[in-house]
């Protein structure tokens, strides 16, 4: 028995890059892509708009997709990396974010106003640190990448990612 080998788009890696169930990416990497920008920004319609032109950019540049460069998810998170820092230009000056998560849950006032508090916390000391910081929390916790996406994201080594993310969560505990 042979197993068909397909990749992330749901193509066979010989199909087409334009070829793909956009459908199937979009209900994977919505999720990922929406709380990357939640992370990063905060929350409310900002982020949704930023979502979906992240989508729109990458359904109009699908024909320039090229498999032997880089995954799929890879080259749509640096499509909203980019995204976001033309956003974060347009806008002066840099707002910091505030509120990392806004999840509709059933709570009770007081374990939402705990919550509530501890995220305005959070979002004070995130604010506090540089935006390659910011950017590094923001991929692995909002986007929920792994650190060998990361680096291949920003440049830097895998290892030299989870050092710089194992010491500004240390810096977080420790200001906590």
């Amino acid at each position: 028995m042979v197993l068909e080998q397909r990749d992330i788009t749901g193509a066979r890696p010989a199909e087409p890059a334009d070829k793909v169930d956009w459908d199937a990416i979009y209900a994977d990497q919505l999720p990922r892509i929406y709380n990357y920008f939640r992370f990063r920004l905060g929350g409310g319609a900002e982020v949704e708009d930023l979502t979906a032109r992240t989508f729109e950019k990458a359904w109009s540049a699908r024909s320039r997709y090229r498999r032997d460069l880089a995954g799929f998810s890879t080259w749509l998170f640096r499509i909203a990396q980019n995204v976001g820092t033309d956003h974060l230009r347009s806008r002066r000056p840099h707002a910091p974010l505030d509120v990392a998560v806004d999840l509709a849950a059933e709570v009770t006032p007081e374990s939402q106003a705990a919550r509530d508090s501890d995220l305005l916390r959070l979002g004070r000391l995130t604010a506090r640190l540089s935006e390659r910081e910011q950017e590094l929390i923001a991929l692995k916790y909002g986007a929920a990448l792994n650190n060998r996406q990361i680096a291949g994201l920003t440049g830097l080594s895998e290892s030299n990612v989870g050092t710089l993310l194992y010491r500004i969560v240390q810096t977080l505990r420790s200001q906590w």
